[in-house]
């Protein structure tokens, strides 16, 4: 099988990029720049859809990058990244004479608005309630195939919670103040932190990208929480993380 993975040199893409190669596939990525095994997003706008029989887009900046202040410019890459790299590869598929099966968007449970109470499941209706979750629904709808393209392309959202791992995503940028000792708990702690190891995220994928459709795919698309089953906090979170630190909790940050 061949796959093409916007954002493939990612935290995400390289894990979903090492496990379908050791299953036998051929992975091409898109990047912004040039390389052996590589497009660019340039040439996706150019050349077209490259042969495949599926795609997935995990391009986006990254909401927990420590270098960058939380402005407009960053809010408007946050945007960018993720709404115009998934246009250019939707486009793509609708426009190529042979498009893949399989198309995957991995967006987020940011649109899920948090609440101590309630429960959500892929049915749950929601409406933008802030920034983040105003990006989910144009993200979505920016990966939504033509009618006509989606009678045989298979169109699956998967919306993950916070992706765990050793090397990238939030452990990153969390693992040097928890280790120093100024790491902790946000406000109450109360608040719901869903996540999922960044293996079972790839999984997942790798999952709807190989299962063949024993019909025609519905013309929707289908949505899937990709969360672990337990209903963990930010207390639960902060406390095992930083027992796994060395014991280093030391604060108790104020909440907004």
């Amino acid at each position: 099988m061949k796959v093409l993975i916007g954002g493939g040199s990612g935290f995400v893409g390289r894990e979903l990029t090492r496990l379908l190669k050791n299953k036998g596939h051929e992975v091409t990525v898109i990047s912004r720049q040039p390389g052996p095994g590589k497009i660019t997003w340039t040439e996706l706008e150019s050349s077209g859809l490259p042969a495949c029989d599926g795609a997935v887009n995990l391009a986006g900046e990254n909401l927990m990058n420590p270098l960058r202040w939380w402005n407009e410019s960053y809010k408007k890459d946050l945007y960018s990244s993720r709404i115009d790299t998934t246009k250019a590869l939707s486009s793509a598929i609708a426009s190529s004479s042979s498009p893949p099966h399989s198309w995957v968007l991995v967006s987020g449970v940011a649109c899920y608005q948090p609440s101590l109470t309630a429960q959500y499941t892929e049915d749950s209706e929601w409406k933008p309630f802030d920034l983040l979750s105003k990006l989910v629904k144009e993200w979505e709808a920016a990966a939504e195939l033509p009618e006509d393209v989606a009678k045989t392309t298979k169109q699956v959202v998967i919306r993950p919670g916070a992706v765990l791992g050793r090397d990238g995503g939030a452990i990153k940028q969390m693992w040097l103040p928890f280790w120093l000792g100024v790491g902790g708990t946000l406000g109450s702690g109360r608040q719901p932190f869903p996540w999922i190891h960044v293996t079972d995220l790839a999984g997942i994928i790798a999952h709807f990208l190989e299962t063949p459709q024993s019909e025609a795919p519905p013309t929707q698309q289908q949505v899937y929480n990709g969360v672990a089953p337990s209903l963990d906090t930010n207390y639960d979170f902060t406390k095992e993380f930083g027992g796994f630190c060395g014991g280093r909790r030391c604060f108790l940050c104020p909440g907004l």
